[in-house]
């Protein structure tokens, strides 16, 4: 079903939820790389101006971003990403699910419940991941990656000490993510199936608390012990 996706250098990706600064942070670095990103938002003017913003840090490098409705956003791109909170994960989902058959769907969201955002609180599908895979259906390949990644690195041009796992999909689903991780200036991992996305996505409460303790935004994780990818 992903076999669209080889061998196609430069990408049309939606990030849904994209005026978060998660969002803008990956539109930023696969701008720079080439692809062409839409910004998605429930209101379209505000999905410009986020997109206006990140332009303005480009200059005159990569491709221009540009801001559209979520359905146009989802409609148009062959790669979704939700950046969105949990707490509006499962009503996007159901929305964007007409929109994204047939496609990948990355997941960055993370299921923190406030206020206590450093004690890991999983849904009872097992993870944000394995929800969105239920209510999307088994023709889209929901692949999970970013959660763990500070947006306070992605908006700069600056090298990230922070590695990405990648999990849930198809093998080859997961290495079209592998791809984007490397073309926004990242290292990731093929971190296996949906069921280990509880893992990844339980990690960003644990670096919430490290953050919180040493009055950083940076922490982070890194694999050690294995060849480094190039």
């Amino acid at each position: 079903m992903t076999e669209g996706f080889q061998n196609t250098p430069q990408r049309t990706i939606a990030i849904i939820g994209g005026t978060g600064k998660e969002g803008k942070g990956l539109a930023y670095r696969w701008a720079r790389f080439g692809h062409q990103v839409i910004i998605g938002s429930r209101q379209e003017a505000k999905a410009q101006a986020a997109a206006s913003d990140i332009n303005q840090l480009l200059g005159s490098k990569g491709r221009p971003v540009i801001g559209m409705s979520n359905e146009q956003a989802a409609e148009r791109a062959e790669i979704v990403v939700l950046t969105v909170p949990y707490a509006a994960h499962r009503d996007m989902c159901e929305f964007i699910k007409p929109y994204v058959q047939g496609k990948i769907v990355i997941d960055v969201t993370v299921p923190l419940v406030p206020p206590k955002v450093t004690k890991v609180q999983m849904p009872p599908d097992g993870s944000a991941t394995m929800e969105a895979q239920r209510i999307l259906g088994e023709n889209v390949q929901v692949v999970a990656a970013f959660q763990n990644i500070s947006y306070e690195h992605l908006l700069h041009d600056e090298p990230v000490e922070c590695d990405v796992l990648v999990c849930g999909g198809n093998k080859e689903a997961r290495n079209v993510v592998l791809d984007l991780v490397k073309e926004a200036g990242l290292v990731g991992w093929d971190a296996g199936p949906s069921e280990n996305a509880v893992v990844v996505e339980g990690l960003t409460s644990i670096l919430i608390g490290l953050n919180k303790q040493f009055g950083v935004q940076s922490a982070g994780i890194r694999i050690t012990g294995v060849p480094r990818p190039d």
